[in-house]
């Protein structure tokens, strides 16, 4: 467990299945985290996907965000990918949409990306946004991660085209 100004990132629980399930199926919210087609998903799913984050894995690690002052989950970060090699890290993160721009993903990047710094001793953190995200684009520059590439109209969402930016950091560019 992390603990942060506004949020705590922990293990997932069973109590969090259903919360998540309403988050993350409000309209408008996996249409930021995925380029697969969206199409509707089941509580049973959402189920499968937390039993299946709870017993861990070598490549992935994810955490649920909870509100520090009321205790309660609003979303869920986590580590994609490590390229042990080349000290890499591809992280991602959302929150439900009443969380949006009240600081709590920020603070959540930042305990993650401190503890991939500091912890995992990880070189280089990187994410991906869609263009239309503008949002996550202020969070990841409150943050410190520093544009890298533009894949240009890789996703077709919103009936057109639009740019998948990937962004990184280094530890000295963390914003704390």
């Amino acid at each position: 467990m992390f603990e942060g100004k506004k949020v705590i990132l922990r293990g997932y629980k069973e109590s969090d299945i259903e919360k998540s399930w309403e988050l993350v199926e409000e309209k408008g919210i996996r249409e930021l985290l995925q380029s697969d087609p969206i199409f509707p998903n089941s509580l049973e799913n959402q189920r499968d996907f937390i039993n299946k984050v709870m017993k861990g894995s070598e490549k992935e690690y994810h955490f649920a965000i909870e509100r520090k002052d009321m205790k309660e989950y609003i979303g869920g970060c986590g580590i994609n990918s490590i390229d042990r090699k080349n000290s890499i890290a591809e992280i991602g993160i959302w929150l439900g949409k009443e969380y949006h721009g009240k600081g709590f993903a920020s603070d959540a990047l930042r305990l993650l990306c401190s503890y991939l710094f500091n912890e995992l001793n990880i070189h280089k953190i990187k994410l991906f946004y869609f263009e239309f995200n503008d949002a996550a684009r202020a969070c990841y520059d409150a943050v410190g991660f520093k544009p890298e590439g533009i894949n240009r109209q890789e996703i077709y969402r919103y009936g057109r085209y639009s740019d998948v930016i990937t962004m990184g950091m280094f530890r000295n560019e963390l914003k704390l």
